[in-house]
């Protein structure tokens, strides 16, 4: 797999996200060289955030609402994130049976990528997953940037991954 180019396709969708408005995550979904469904996060503008939109999650259900792609291993997809997956997307990623995570920038107020499955029930503990981080990050950490820099977006504005993103070095 061209871990890069599929990383690029989902940076482009954070961009639109960014431009949008949006907390900027894009995520795509592909199997055998083919993108299956993509996501963008949604519902950060305004007072009160959406907190089920994610990108991953849109992934998932734009997938889930495609006939054409029944018939797929799921555990032969792969999906490309901009931020490292959450605890609920990554649990939802596990559930649906898919193959190996991608992921660009690490969350480290929220990621849960990095839990220990051993630890969980069966339903979560016998999934088979492989996870790359890294892949792109530079380019997701300056979108991530931008976003924490525009003082007219308020989602996670002073947390924990803003003032991190900010102090990072490009």
């Amino acid at each position: 797999m061209n871990h890069d180019h599929y990383m690029k396709e989902a940076l482009g969708l954070a961009e639109t996200a960014l431009k949008e408005g949006e907390f900027p995550v894009g995520c795509v979904l592909v199997c055998k060289n083919r993108i299956l469904a993509t996501g963008s996060r949604k519902g950060t503008l305004g007072a009160t955030a959406n907190e089920v939109d994610h990108a991953e999650i849109i992934a998932l259900r734009n997938l889930s609402d495609t006939e054409s792609n029944n018939d797929i291993d799921r555990s032969e997809i792969t999906l490309y994130s901009t931020m490292e997956p959450c605890l609920m997307c990554f649990g939802a990623i596990l559930l649906s049976g898919i193959g190996k995570i991608v992921y660009a920038y690490e969350d480290v107020m929220g990621g849960g990528t990095k839990s220990d499955l051993k630890s969980l029930s069966p339903l979560y503990r016998d999934r088979k997953i492989s996870i790359i981080s890294g892949i792109l990050r530079n380019k997701s950490l300056g979108i991530f940037k931008v976003y924490f820099s525009n003082p007219s977006n308020s989602y996670w504005r002073s947390s924990l991954l803003a003032n991190y993103t900010l102090a990072q070095k490009d």
